[in-house]
């Protein structure tokens, strides 16, 4: 008699299946609510850092068309900036370095007149407050 009660005291002390599966169920709820939550933070985050390269890129390329007293249609490109040609002053004296897309999108830094604009969709420049 001793020895039934003791394996019954012996399975008493575990989870049963059922009770392990429902934990599992809310676990897993509480990923699917959660995980778009992540991906759609990570794509703003990603969408405001590339905004905020493209205001700096925007900010030294005016700079560097009022200091060379260029006309606002001067027009150069981010690849001309390394390769020594007009604008290879907008790097080293007006940006450190040149921003890299946080998404992975290259940038256009276009003539005076339009704006920087980089090839992630969601980033645009002047960001809209919508």
């Amino acid at each position: 008699m001793n020895g039934l009660r003791s394996a019954l005291r012996r399975k008493a002390a575990g989870f049963t299946l059922v009770e392990i599966m429902i934990v599992v169920l809310i676990i897993g709820i509480l990923l699917a609510i959660a995980i778009p939550n992540f991906v759609t933070a990570r794509n703003s985050a990603r969408a405001k850092g590339c905004v905020g390269n493209l205001k700096q890129i925007d900010s030294a390329k005016q700079q560097y068309i009022m200091d060379t007293k260029q006309n606002s249609t001067f027009a150069f490109s981010a690849a001309s900036a390394y390769s020594g040609t007009t604008a290879n002053e907008l790097v080293p004296n007006y940006i450190r370095s040149f921003p890299t897309c946080p998404a992975g999108g290259t940038y256009a830094v276009n003539s005076g007149t339009s704006n920087p604009t980089c090839t992630y969709s969601d980033a645009t420049y002047p960001h809209s407050l919508t």
